[in-house]
């Protein structure tokens, strides 16, 4: 039985007709797919076709997932990687991958199953192997790491969490817009899962670098983001360098984990845009 909806459906449906390549794009936890809608148009503007699923059960709105923050709960790494993977089998053409956050480690997880034609991870959460934990990301991960009944529940960040965490390089008025805007609950259980990967050998947060058909991987990381600090992109850039396949890193200056979505998206998305225009043309 899928677990795609009709809408996610539709979408690979229309990509597939459109005949273009398809960029599939990953939201990462207290995001919603919609937070990608500005890089789908700029995406499908510059010749591609575009997928944005949901996780397993996301509510359609913003709105109804602040009235329903139970909805994601329990929802895990593997759960969501084998939702997007089931979206891509459905496509005709290999896909560009674009992630953020815990998004850029399943795009990576996607990359590591050989199915991407080119894959942008942007501040990827840790999977098993990187060893860095900075402060910063630590504090990030407080309101729910310190809360252990959090890995059954949708947890909300306060505007005080979202600012340190996400916002810290803004200034009040964007942050406040943009908490208002896209903020939405987020399953604890992934903070879990890659808080202990480097503890269980079974870890749903472990990547395959080695796969000679990963396929090119491009690492961006925000110079000042606290949630995924540089060491933690820096970490997994090392192990990925290991593979046969193109490997970069860009670290973007003055930039925090809102990258993806604030008044600064554009720089973020061209950079991804230039790296997939060159590995993984419109046009199949």
């Amino acid at each position: 039985m899928s677990t795609l909806t009709q809408a996610e459906q539709d979408e690979v449906a229309r990509a597939n007709a459109s005949g273009r390549r398809a960029v599939v794009f990953v939201h990462g936890l207290w995001l919603l797919s919609s937070s990608w809608d500005r890089w789908r148009r700029l995406f499908e503007d510059n010749g591609y076709a575009t997928v944005a699923p949901g996780w397993p059960d996301d509510p359609g709105s913003v709105e109804e997932a602040r009235q329903n923050p139970d909805v994601f709960a329990k929802k895990m790494v593997g759960q969501v990687t084998d939702h997007y993977l089931e979206a891509v089998a459905g496509l005709t053409h290999a896909p560009a991958v674009v992630g953020h956050s815990f998004g850029g480690l399943i795009a990576q997880k996607m990359a590591g199953e050989g199915i991407a034609a080119a894959t942008v991870s942007i501040d990827n959460a840790p999977f098993q192997g990187v060893l860095a934990l900075p402060a910063s990301a630590l504090k990030s991960a407080a309101p729910v790491l310190t809360h252990p009944g959090s890995l059954g529940k949708g947890v909300s960040l306060s505007f005080e969490q979202f600012v340190y965490g996400w916002a810290n390089n803004l200034d009040e008025a964007e942050a406040r817009e943009l908490y208002d805007t896209y903020h939405v609950p987020a399953s604890g259980a992934p903070i879990f899962q890659a808080a202990t990967a480097n503890l269980n050998p079974f870890a749903e947060t472990k990547v395959d670098t080695k796969n000679p058909e990963r396929g090119p991987l491009l690492l961006i990381s925000g110079e000042n983001d606290n949630t995924v600090p540089w060491a933690i992109v820096e970490s997994s850039y090392k192990l990925q360098s290991k593979n046969s396949g193109v490997t970069r890193v860009v670290r973007l200056p003055d930039r925090g984990h809102s990258l993806v979505i604030d008044s600064g998206w554009r720089e973020v998305a061209d950079t991804a845009l230039e790296f997939i225009q060159e590995f993984a043309p419109a046009e199949p």
